[in-house]
């Protein structure tokens, strides 16, 4: 038997010996997303109420997680340090954002309070993860959010932090001359802004992922990864139910070349996350689990 013909069989015969935790730790050594694999803790937002954030904490580190994602940053701070209680890593945050999109109304907290509390806990990637409708009806709407998002940008720059904006469908939804509100922000934002690219409403949009990551190669800081029932018609801008949320692998979005475009484009970190679930502790295990198997 000549050597590659031993390391053929040799080798997946070793992985036979091995539990399914190690094979993936030996099949993921040089794959940085799955080796620091996030959770947008969103998706347990009812399992991270006062008594049984601990217990879920632990769970997502058991469930083998790397980090996690917080919104409603400051906020939920002392998630921040049950996580890092618990070896979790938080590289990145959805936070209060109206101070950011709508500086001019009557903030209960500002940007500058928001970057210091970020800088105090180390996390280095801020992300605004919505609009209200009034921020979205006009293109000229879109441009004001990206001017706003673009001078946050620059003095969350100067704080060491990165900030991001978390694109859901009603951006891809045209709009004046066929122009859709997404096109506005891929024009206007500085080289200081980046994208938290969620695939699920991409797809949701009508759009292809991996497409979408390789025209914005270099702008995609954040990605979340999730699943979008194969059943629904798109596109489908305002429509989606709690029942259109799935477990990766179950629905119509390829996640392995998304994986391999993210490299590409020079992804930061990429978080599972799942809006709506009967069981969200069940899924986002389910969800890693599959990640594994890829």
């Amino acid at each position: 038997m000549n050597r590659r013909n031993f390391l053929a069989t040799a080798v997946p015969a070793t992985f036979a010996l091995l539990p399914p935790s190690r094979i993936f730790a030996e099949l993921a050594a040089n794959d940085p997303y799955r080796n620091n694999i996030g959770l947008q803790v969103y998706t347990l937002r009812n399992q991270l109420s006062k008594e049984q954030a601990v217990a879920t904490i632990k769970s997502i580190a058991d469930f083998g997680y790397k980090q996690i994602e917080p919104y409603g940053f400051p906020g939920k701070s002392k998630l921040v340090k049950i996580a890092k209680d618990h070896g979790l890593a938080v590289t990145s945050s959805h936070f209060e954002w109206n101070c950011v999109v709508n500086p001019d109304d009557n903030n209960k907290i500002s940007f500058e309070e928001i970057l210091d509390a970020a800088s105090d806990e180390g996390v280095k990637h801020l992300v605004v993860p919505y609009l209200v409708d009034r921020n979205r009806k006009t293109l000229d709407d879109y441009k004001k959010v990206a001017e706003n998002c673009n001078k946050a940008a620059a003095k969350a720059k100067e704080a060491g932090i990165q900030l991001a904006y978390h694109n859901h469908a009603f951006e891809f939804e045209p709009k004046e001359d066929g122009k859709c509100g997404f096109d506005i922000l891929i024009a206007e934002f500085s080289p200081d802004m980046k994208f938290e690219l969620d695939v699920f409403w991409v797809k949701a949009g009508n759009h292809d992922p991996v497409a979408m990551l390789e025209k914005l190669s270099g702008r995609v800081s954040q990605l979340h990864l999730k699943d979008l029932r194969k059943e629904v018609s798109l596109p489908n801008y305002n429509g989606i139910q709690k029942e259109d949320f799935e477990e990766l692998g179950d629905g119509m979005i390829p996640m392995e070349p998304i994986i391999k475009a993210a490299a590409k484009a020079g992804v930061d970190n990429c978080h599972v996350e799942q809006d709506h679930s009967p069981d969200p502790l069940a899924s986002v295990k389910k969800s890693l689990d599959y990640l594994h198997t890829l």
